[in-house]
């Protein structure tokens, strides 16, 4: 029987309460079934804190909170195996797994940003739908203009959850407590690890 599968992947460098809250809000509104979260390496971003299996550990942190109100959520590590990593690929990997679900990709508004730059960005209105989650505070946030609008199915939801991985990196290097940003688990990995300092 298909099920609503929503594919939300990223550097997750580290994973953070942005992220979880995010996926939780998406499960409930969109009526998701399964979470396919997807470890990258950003052909957008060069440098990354974390190396690749601590970010997938970390993933994987995150797909815990996020079961314990639900198992629905799963982590994969393939596109760390793709040099570079494309959306377009991971979705026909996610196709090939999952030939009979419905597919939703969940894409963050500074993401969304570089979606004319992704590899064979129109492919992606055959293999999935997409939900772009914009930041409702920012007043300069364009919807997604009509000529992406009459290609596919693009819903835009406001999201407000002022928190970067960037940001975290900077705290966790200066030896400050990131507890209130990140899970709990998450933050337990980060100082087991002594990642970012």
């Amino acid at each position: 029987m298909p099920v609503h599968l929503a594919v939300f992947g990223g550097t997750f460098d580290p994973p953070h309460n942005g992220h979880l809250a995010l996926c939780l809000y998406a499960r409930e509104i969109l009526e998701i079934d399964k979470l396919f979260i997807s470890v990258s390496n950003n052909p957008f971003k060069h440098k990354r804190g974390a190396a690749d299996e601590h970010r997938k550990r970390m993933a994987e942190c995150l797909a815990s909170e996020i079961n314990l109100t639900g198992a629905c959520s799963q982590v994969s590590g393939w596109e760390l195996k793709q040099q570079p990593s494309y959306t377009v690929d991971l979705l026909k990997y996610v196709q090939q797994l999952y030939p009979h679900d419905r597919v939703t990709l969940l894409v963050g508004e500074d993401s969304f940003k570089e979606f004319h730059s992704w590899k064979d960005y129109e492919k992606l209105f055959s293999l999935c739908d997409i939900v772009v989650f914009r930041r409702a505070s920012t007043e300069a946030s364009d919807p997604p203009s009509d000529s992406l609008l009459q290609k596919g199915s693009i819903r835009v939801i406001d999201f407000a959850y002022e928190v970067s991985s960037t940001e975290i990196r900077e705290l966790a290097a200066a030896g400050q407590s990131i507890s209130r940003l990140v899970p709990p688990s998450v933050s337990r990995y980060i100082i087991e690890h002594a990642l970012y300092r």
